[in-house]
């Protein structure tokens, strides 16, 4: 069973303001709820996270009085969401550190993004005896398209091992490299084990052989400052929903000159300059990815959730993750029947762990019953009941 109380490093922090928790969760109107009478805990941020009053009202105000359609109107509706839509472009560019907004592709999300370099760079790059390299600890969405696309081309698809503690075997990784290599695929943070990878290492190794790398940021965005060009990656793909924006949007970084070099994705408006029944010339980047009528109104949230999340600061977001994973652990250790799934030494606050003799499915199960109703319900064989696992959470204000 996972648990996501947010994520961030383990290294010590330094002074920070800290988070007026009280203004925080006033800011997110579902935490107002009540759920069988009892305050609502939300501890699965690591599937999706909730919006704050902000990201809502940026698209109230978009469908209420700037809804049109963008770059293909001259009208006043249409420029105003037009402006709001690039606007939200440079603030991503802005909040991974991307050197210009034409490098940011807005996609439906993280999993998307995956699939169109898959599909694009992939597809003109990658062969038959060639192969892409990923790790154990990779989210389905970072495994199945190198999958497909392994299938289309005859390459394969080679996994990096991890140790007992989730973490990435780098002299493993630097191995398996080699010239046949045309492809690294790794995740950032990982959505299970919390771990954090080293992924300025895992790119500098890559680069040294030539090698692109992607970054999957999904469980990185939303807690973790974020430098592309420091890290020095290829591709860099982010989900909306994870980081407080709304679903079904995200975005791809990817470096200029591989962009205006890779194939369209999909074909349909915007993403062309001019067509005829003879040609069609594609438009610029990052144009000639975005085919069809975007989510608008996504982009603009999601813009509004960096906003929201830069205002409160990285440095304060992590100073207060990091005291509440180090709480956690410490009292799920203290527990004789429950197992702790992946002690990273760089860990994000995303807890997994295991009961002794019961099924996940059973524990969470369990778990949102005892949250419902105040009469103690057992586990198997009786265990743990004396220390809730969800007493430990209610107590301490993680929701």
């Amino acid at each position: 069973m996972a648990v996501s109380l947010a994520s961030t490093s383990k290294q010590p922090i330094g002074d920070v303001s800290p988070i007026d928790l009280d203004r925080i969760r006033a800011d997110f109107p579902i935490l107002h709820r009540t759920v069988n009478d009892r305050a609502l805990v939300y501890l699965d941020n690591a599937a999706t996270a909730q919006k704050p009053w902000a990201v809502l009202e940026a698209l109230r105000t978009y469908y209420e009085t700037e809804n049109a359609n963008i770059h293909r109107g001259v009208h006043f509706l249409s420029v105003r969401a037009t402006e709001a839509y690039e606007a939200a472009r440079c603030k991503v560019q802005r909040f991974i550190g991307a050197a210009r907004p034409e490098e940011i592709v807005f996609l439906r999300g993280a999993t998307e993004a995956v699939n169109l370099v898959a599909q694009t760079y992939g597809r003109a790059n990658v062969g038959t005896g060639d192969e892409i390299l990923i790790s154990t600890m990779e989210h389905h969405s970072n495994i199945v398209p190198w999958q497909m696309l392994c299938e289309q081309t005859g390459a394969q698809l080679k996994v990096v091992p991890i140790n007992d503690a989730g973490e990435l075997l780098l002299d493993e990784y630097e191995r398996m490299l080699n010239s046949r290599t045309k492809l690294v695929a790794i995740t950032h943070v990982s959505n299970a084990l919390g771990t954090i990878n080293p992924v300025a290492e895992v790119v500098k190794l890559a680069h040294a052989r030539g090698v692109p790398v992607l970054l999957d940021g999904a469980q990185a965005a939303p807690h973790l400052p974020i430098d592309v060009q420091q890290i020095g990656c290829d591709f860099y793909a982010i989900t909306g929903h994870k980081m407080f924006g709304p679903t079904g949007i995200g975005a791809l970084y990817a470096r200029y000159d591989l962009l205006d070099t890779m194939p369209p994705y999909q074909g349909g408006g915007e993403m062309i300059a001019s067509v005829s029944f003879d040609k069609t010339v594609y438009n610029a980047v990052p144009h000639k990815f975005e085919a069809g009528t975007p989510n608008i109104a996504g982009a603009i949230g999601l813009g509004a959730a960096i906003d929201y999340m830069t205002e409160i600061g990285h440095a304060a977001i992590m100073a207060h993750e990091h005291d509440l994973l180090t709480y956690v652990t410490a009292a799920l250790e203290s527990i004789p029947e429950v197992r702790l799934i992946g002690t990273a030494k760089e860990k994000a606050a995303v807890v997994s762990f295991v009961v002794q003799g019961v099924h996940p499915h059973d524990v969470g199960t369990i778990l949102d019953l005892r949250y419902r109703k105040r009469n103690r319900l057992p586990l198997a064989k009786d265990k743990i009941t004396d220390q809730s696992v969800v007493h430990l959470f209610q107590e301490n204000g993680c929701g």
